[in-house]
């Protein structure tokens, strides 16, 4: 479902820049239910190493606000939500108004499901190239031990 406030993802065909997603998946056995259940947790990949079992989070709004020990505030927001399928947070960067969007897919296959991670926007961040590319270079590390994790997270609840 999505929420009224905040309306439905919009998918750009060309992106303004070819370096402006990051795409991973992973294969996960287990049910898409459980893998749901992580997935709409906002923020259960800002860790170090393993899912928080009680995130310091709270709600501002319409914005959900995890704050680290080691890594400090995030602020995301609820874009889209079709159980059990599909979520999708836009990820603020800082104080500002922009951010990436990130998107969580949950595909099934036998003995379990692919979850996919898309996150775009990283040229829209209002940041000079060189410093948005550093960014997302930081994610794309990022994404592939996180997908790790919620496998582990997941495939052990």
């Amino acid at each position: 479902m999505s929420r009224p406030d905040q309306g439905t993802v919009t998918h750009v065909d060309t992106e303004p820049d070819p370096l402006d997603r990051i795409d991973r998946s992973i294969e996960i056995d287990a049910p898409a239910e459980r893998v749901w259940g992580l997935v709409t947790r906002p923020g259960w990949w800002i860790n170090q190493g393993g899912v928080d079992p009680q995130p310091d989070v709270r709600i501002d709004g319409d914005t959900t606000v995890l704050t680290h020990p080691t890594y400090g505030r995030f602020r995301l927001q609820t874009v889209e939500s079709r159980p059990t399928s599909y979520v999708a947070y836009r990820w603020l960067d800082g104080d500002a108004d922009a951010g990436t969007l990130v998107e969580f897919t949950i595909e099934p296959r036998d003995g379990g499901v692919t979850l996919s991670v898309a996150e775009s926007g990283f040229s829209r961040l209002g940041k000079p190239r060189a410093d948005w590319l550093a960014h997302r270079t930081g994610n794309v590390e990022g994404w592939g031990s996180q997908l790790q994790v919620a496998k582990t997270h997941v495939e052990g609840s």
